[in-house]
């Protein structure tokens, strides 16, 4: 019985040692799978904060759209009026008909014909003769328009305030292209910090299943010495019974080795199994 148990006690401690063997090693890819969950988590946390940062500039930059587009608007709006009225005095003046940009924009462009294109003697007569038809009713215009001070005024206000207004657009369109730089940015950040997320539920999932089974292992190592306890136990009471049993029968054999020195020593001849006896309780020394 005693050989059953220990043997299956041996069995237990090499079971044992393999659990906690396994247990730590698995223990040892947990902590570095947490370690990288816990980096990606970290950069994760980092982009979030930059796409941010970039959402909050963008955000900003379209605050000053919005405040430039209203300035832009409202003073194109005057400008308008301006004009309006400046329109009025040319019809009071008749001064109607093309105004002094239109007539130099026609100048610029049958200049640039003349100049790039190839043109017949005739066709460039013609083309002189125009030019120089549209210079006349350019300088025509000017001087009565410089001659009216108050047409003149206007005129300069309202291209003045024209000018700022195209100032304002420029600047809007600045703070619009600086709002799609930051936005596109933040959206590439924000990709960026998904991609990153992914990467660190996959890897909290291989955690998850790898700590499951160092927890098993664990278990398992620990059922294992529990039994080992179990059998030293009873191991333990097994002996003391033997010992128990074995002074009971050395008290029998003292008993017999007694009976037999008394007969020795009334002089009876003994036997080799009653010299034996005498050897086995150890008398025979106490006698000598």
């Amino acid at each position: 019985m005693q050989k059953e148990l220990k043997d299956k006690r041996k069995d237990l401690r090499d079971t044992s040692e393999e659990h906690k063997n396994k247990r730590n090693e698995l223990n040892a890819q947990a902590s570095t799978l947490a370690s990288n969950r816990n980096e990606l988590n970290k950069k994760t946390k980092d982009l979030i904060n930059e796409a941010q940062e970039y959402k909050k500039l963008r955000d900003e930059n379209n605050e000053k759209v919005q405040e430039f587009k209203d300035l832009r608007d409202k003073t194109n709006e005057k400008a308008n009026e301006l004009f309006g009225k400046v329109d009025e005095l040319r019809s009071a003046n008749n001064l109607t008909g093309p105004s002094l940009k239109e007539i130099r924009k026609d100048i610029d462009r049958l200049e640039f014909s003349q100049q790039t294109e190839v043109l017949t003697p005739s066709k460039e007569k013609e083309l002189v003769n125009k030019i120089s038809e549209l210079r006349k009713l350019y300088d025509t215009k000017k001087k009565q328009i410089e001659s009216n001070t108050e047409l003149n005024d206007l005129l300069t206000e309202a291209q003045e305030i024209r000018e700022e207004a195209s100032g304002y657009h420029t600047t809007l369109s600045e703070y619009a292209q600086k709002a799609q730089e930051y936005h596109d940015k933040m959206i590439t950040t924000f990709k960026e910090a998904d991609k990153i997320r992914a990467e660190s539920d996959t890897a909290h999932k291989e955690f998850v299943q790898i700590q499951e089974k160092a927890d098993e292992e664990h278990k398992a190592f620990i059922a294992a010495q529990k039994e080992i306890r179990d059998i030293d136990k009873e191991l333990r009471k097994l002996k003391k019974k033997d010992g128990g049993r074995k002074g009971a029968d050395m008290e029998e054999v003292r008993k017999d080795a007694e009976d037999i020195f008394d007969k020795f020593k009334s002089g009876e001849k003994l036997t080799t199994e009653n010299l034996m006896t005498l050897q086995k309780s150890g008398l025979l020394s106490e006698w000598k």
